[in-house]
């Protein structure tokens, strides 16, 4: 639930900023971004520290090497964080964000199944809904990213010709 607050919070902080007057946090795609790092930067930082071992437990025992995906998912989720504040990297952050939430999804549904968890927010429709929060926003500042970018493009020489 903790990722959830911190988003909701954090985006809607700094949509506050923007109605307050810092012009460059006006827009929605920007505070969805700041939301979004800050809560990759909270999970990501859990799978090295606190919660360690509870990550490693969520692994599949049909993966190998639980303690290294847990390592290589919180260096993603870091990385991922730090290319969503930094304009030219958000296309790849938000596109591999999005791609690791649906890789990771299945240990949500696999720590349900198996009840390794007592919290009554990591049941299965639970972390189902607030995994589709997550990747809605991710896909949310993709498009938004993409979109951006379509609509700055240089006229291509056969544009030029036309006119």
């Amino acid at each position: 639930m903790e990722p959830l607050i911190v988003l909701v919070v954090v985006t809607l902080a700094i949509l506050g900023a923007g109605a307050a007057g810092v012009s460059r946090l006006r827009s929605w795609p920007v505070a969805l971004r700041g939301g979004l790092a800050a809560m990759f930067v909270l999970t990501g930082v859990v799978h090295f520290v606190w919660m360690r071992e509870d990550l490693i437990s969520m692994v599949p025992p049909a993966l190998p090497y639980p303690g290294l995906i847990v390592t290589i998912t919180g260096i993603l989720e870091l990385a991922g964080a730090v290319g969503l504040l930094w304009r030219p990297t958000v296309l790849w952050a938000a596109g591999g964000l999005t791609v690791l939430l649906i890789v990771m999804f299945p240990a949500n549904i696999y720590i349900a199944l198996e009840g390794l968890t007592t919290n009554p927010a990591d049941a299965l429709v639970p972390r189902t809904i607030m995994q589709l929060v997550f990747l809605t926003a991710t896909i949310a500042v993709l498009a938004s990213d993409m979109r951006r970018r379509s609509s700055q493009q240089p006229p291509t020489a056969q544009d030029r010709k036309i006119k």
